[in-house]
């Protein structure tokens, strides 16, 4: 099987999972864990453990964490090693929800490899936009009032 595996600081992987949950329907294919504030590292990866229970030596796994170096992204891999998983392990930070969305739309693609990669980062890039926001000359003029 190939799961997607959601991990950060905070509550930012479970809100995430949810929005996916929303918009793509809830799969058995999707793990999330944080570790919130006030969490040990101890008791974060007691946790982490148990929700990486099902992932087996054979299954396939697309990681998103949302900081490199960090502890969520850094114990994760070291779980994922342990299982002897890490080979067939991809793995990205800077996590955002248009990568989470491309990495489900990938595993229901079969997309692997580069493929799988690049569609990752161009979509978490292509997902990230300045906004600009264009007032009308009336709400201008009501401002400097």
């Amino acid at each position: 099987m190939k799961y997607l595996i959601l991990v950060s600081h905070g509550t930012f992987a479970p809100g995430l999972h949810s929005v996916l949950n929303m918009l793509m329907g809830p799969r058995n294919d999707v793990l999330s864990y944080s570790m919130e504030d006030g969490t040990g590292a101890d008791a974060f990866v007691d946790g982490l453990k148990q929700v990486l229970a099902p992932i087996t030596a054979h299954d396939e796994v697309i990681l998103l964490g949302d900081i490199i170096g960090g502890s969520p992204l850094t114990n994760t891999l070291n779980i994922l090693t342990e299982k002897g998983v890490l080979s067939n392990t991809t793995a990205f930070s800077g996590a955002n929800l248009p990568m989470a969305i491309a990495a489900l739309m990938a595993i229901d693609d079969g997309l692997e490899g580069d493929a799988l990669v690049q569609a990752l980062l161009n979509e978490g890039r292509d997902g990230v936009n300045q906004i600009l926001l264009k007032l009308d000359e009336e709400e201008e003029e009501e401002e400097d009032l």
